[in-house]
């Protein structure tokens, strides 16, 4: 092994670290990154602690705590130092044919992360033991590994290759090195697995500031790597952007009182309850304020209109969305810079950031990393739309991210039309409803909306009248399932009656949306037979509606799709409720199904007031109703979970697995991808990343997601395939899969069933 004196003087070095041996070889160019180009330790090292001056000038009245910023500037810059590790620094120079000869490590791959601790001076600085412990751990799990740190091993790489290294970091990085006086343990006992820092072990000032040093020292690394900005227009104000629109486009007294309610509170925490047409949108806008605020919603397709909204009606152009498509949206949306709003949504900069639950509430589960998304809430505000859209196990999981929120300093508003009381009972418990959180209904008794007829039959019984009644109106038919969506529609088959369900490919659905969006703005009069997919996902209003019975907060829902901002003007019923022969026994719990047909017994042949709605919710929704269902026993199960679940038990993606629900698998119908094996062969030949990217979209307008349990022995994989650098075959979409069931859909006519119930055989399957 060739050695390398090391000459020449720098005051930072430490004292005596001319008297260390020097055996190991001066590495030139220490690199930290190959990919997409070349970047030196110095370099990535510097995008760090620019970003870090972004955050702190942003952010320091929200953390007014110089202790955090100096824990957090000390961390960008010593955080990937173990890089400089023979090793790691050999596959560099390999992987970019470099002409330095790096000597090979006799330690063989060790992560730098857990090395670079080693190169903290923490007996020169002003730390507490805790806030060593904090700094080293944050550095040493920057990058979480399946392996836990070595301290004997660590210690001896630390001993026998990387203080030789010093030197070369005094003088490449210009920070100071531990004294060869410092005690080692001083390093190595925080890292031993046992000392991990916890919620459950620790108190909750250790805990909160390991949160913040570590969550947002992963946000900085994460920006820095993907050449994206930490924040975009951190002088923005969200609030008097929508007030401005608002005032300019609907006049100098636009805002409703709900608006106005939001707007002077952008200080408290708000749980507001209110009908629809009461403009929610721009009143969780106006609660905003100069905050980085995330708008979470359950639909898709939901997010999708309202960052439209923002971004060309109000024309906020550095709005962020993100969700499972949101890629495929901003693509299709044609705008040039459309890649740069995905990176920075994917690393959080926007000031407003339109998203699903999945994406960033999804700490409560503390998987692998959950700190950079804890530490966000910190200094930022989160909107929940329509909470009673999730099953008990999801509330339970925003409850306690309220919780947490509310714990490290954030802002949070729950906006909704109808809020269950147990939900309130839980927040109340937990301590949350203090005197800086408003809770507010805000309904119109000016006017009435809805009629209500209970009908003692099934729907399907009563298809003479449906049929009678879209003669002369426009008649909606929602159900439970798609499967007794199909029937009707058979039932039902003639001019004007149109299907809409989950089961269309993704192509036929959009189509069929927005027909159903244009009819309803038509004068023109139809059935339009549907699922409780139109219930948030589509803004629509009919003249009646024909329904299943089915939970309280769903029925509401589907209320608001007739009438929807209309007073009632006639003496009949317009909603038809139908008891009998009810379909998706196993979607709705059956407790509260009967809880709420017991319910709306008295209000049979009546009209119903906003405020007897929001009462009804709440009576049917109570511990009282509820303490012996089913329901409520998962809901309660749930909580207790999340209150004691130990760090690190879940990994990133199986949180958001869980919090996305999924219980479904994508399939393409045979007979579409026997036409569409052009874009496969396509596939499985391009090698530029981002063709591929986009024949992957393209692709995903042929799926459609159907059940995990449905049609098992009809699904095959897709048989296309690509050969990895390891020589091994892939399949160029494992996640998708073809299906022998005949699909049925003209996209001229509109017309046809979908995914149905028969095999390419012609059988029929259970």
């Amino acid at each position: 092994m060739k050695v390398t004196q090391f000459s020449g003087t720098n005051n930072l070095l430490p004292t005596g670290i001319s008297r260390w041996p020097i055996k190991i070889e001066v590495i030139r160019l220490l690199i930290a990154k190959t990919r997409p180009e070349m970047e030196t330790l110095k370099e990535h090292t510097d995008e760090l602690l620019s970003r870090f001056t972004v955050l702190k000038n942003a952010y320091y009245e929200k953390i007014p705590y110089e202790k955090v910023w100096d824990l957090l500037y000390k961390a960008a810059q010593y955080h990937d130092l173990g890089k400089v590790n023979n090793d790691f620094q050999t596959k560099m120079h390999k992987a970019l044919k470099t002409d330095e000869a790096v000597s090979v490590s006799e330690f063989g791959h060790v992560p730098h992360n857990y090395l670079s601790p080693f190169f903290l001076p923490v007996s020169d600085w002003d730390l507490s033991k805790e806030e060593r412990r904090i700094l080293i751990q944050a550095i040493a799990f920057h990058h979480e590994r399946n392996t836990q740190p070595n301290v004997s091993f660590l210690t001896e790489v630390y001993e026998n290759e990387i203080i030789y290294h010093f030197p070369k970091i005094v003088s490449e990085m210009n920070i100071k090195v531990p004294d060869k006086n410092q005690k080692k343990f001083k390093i190595t006992n925080p890292l031993k697995p046992k000392d991990r820092i916890t919620e459950v072990k620790d108190n909750k000032e250790t805990y909160n500031l390991y949160i913040l040093i570590k969550g947002l020292l992963h946000r900085l690394d994460h920006a820095a790597s993907a050449h994206v900005p930490i924040e975009v227009d951190t002088d923005v104000n969200i609030a008097e952007l929508t007030h401005n629109y608002m005032q300019e486009n609907f006049g100098s007294n636009a805002l409703r009182p709900l608006q106005e309610f939001t707007y002077k509170n952008q200080n408290k925490n708000l749980i507001v309850v209110a009908q629809t047409g009461m403009g929610k949108t721009e009143a969780a806008l106006l609660w905003a304020g100069e905050d980085k605020t995330f708008f979470t919603l359950p639909i898709r397709v939901s997010l999708n209109a309202l960052y439209d909204r923002v971004r060309n009606n109000m024309n906020y152009k550095n709005v962020g969305l993100l969700h499972g498509t949101s890629a495929s949206h901003l693509d299709e949306n044609g705008d040039e810079d459309w890649e740069i709003i995905y990176d920075q949504s994917r690393n959080f900069a926007n000031k407003l950031l339109f998203t699903t639950i999945d994406q960033i509430l999804k700490f409560p589960f503390k998987f692998k990393g959950y700190e950079k998304y804890f530490a966000t809430m910190a200094f930022s505000k989160v909107i929940i739309d329509e909470i009673q859209a999730y099953n008990p196990w999801i509330v339970a999981v925003l409850l306690k991210a309220i919780e947490m929120i509310h714990e490290i300093g954030g802002k949070f508003m729950i906006m909704t039309a109808t809020m269950p009381q147990i939900y309130l009972d839980e927040l109340a418990d937990r301590g949350i409803l203090d005197n800086n959180a408003i809770t507010e209904e805000f309904v119109d008794e000016s006017f009435i909306r809805h009629k209500i007829s209970l009908q003692q039959t099934a729907i399907k019984d009563d298809t003479g009248r449906i049929t009678e009644m879209a003669t002369e109106q426009k008649v909606l038919v929602i159900v439970n399932t798609v499967d007794r969506a199909i029937e009707l529609y058979e039932q039902l088959k003639g001019e004007n009656v149109h299907l809409l369900h989950s089961r269309f490919i993704q192509r036929d659905r959009a189509l069929l949306e927005d027909e159903i969006k244009r009819f309803a703005e038509e004068e023109e009069n139809g059935i339009w037979i549907t699922t409780q997919l139109v219930e948030a996902s589509i803004d629509i209003d009919f003249d009646v509606l024909f329904t299943e019975l089915s939970t309280i907060d769903s029925l509401l829902q589907r209320f608001g799709r007739c009438y929807r901002k209309r007073e009632l003007d006639h003496d009949n019923p317009n909603v038809y409720i139908y008891t009998e022969d009810v379909s998706g026994t196993k979607i709705y719990d059956k407790d509260i199904v009967n809880i709420t047909e017991k319910y709306l017994q008295s209000f049979n042949y009546k009209a119903i007031s906003e405020k007897e709605k929001v009462e009804l919710v709440r009576k049917i929704y109570s511990k009282e109703e509820l303490q012996r269902s089913a329901f409520y026993a998962e809901f309660q199960r749930a909580v207790h979970k999340l209150n004691y679940l130990e760090d690190y038990q879940y990994t990133n993606d199986e949180a958001q697995e869980i919090l996305r629900d999924i219980q479904s698998v994508t399939v393409i119908p045979r007979t579409i991808y026997d036409n569409i094996l052009d874009l496969f062969e396509a596939l499985e030949t391009e090698k530029d990343s981002s063709e591929r990217t986009k024949l992957r979209r393209e692709i995903d307008k042929f799926t459609v997601s159907i059940p995990a349990y449905k049609h098992k022995q009809e699904r095959t994989p897709i048989d296309f395939y690509q050969t990895g650098k390891d020589g091994q075959k892939y399949n160029i979409l494992p996640d998708v899969e073809v299906l022998d069931v005949d699909y049925d859909f003209e996209p001229d006519t509109l017309a046809g069933i979908g995914l149905g119930e028969k095999t390419e055989m012609g059988i029929m399957l259970d």
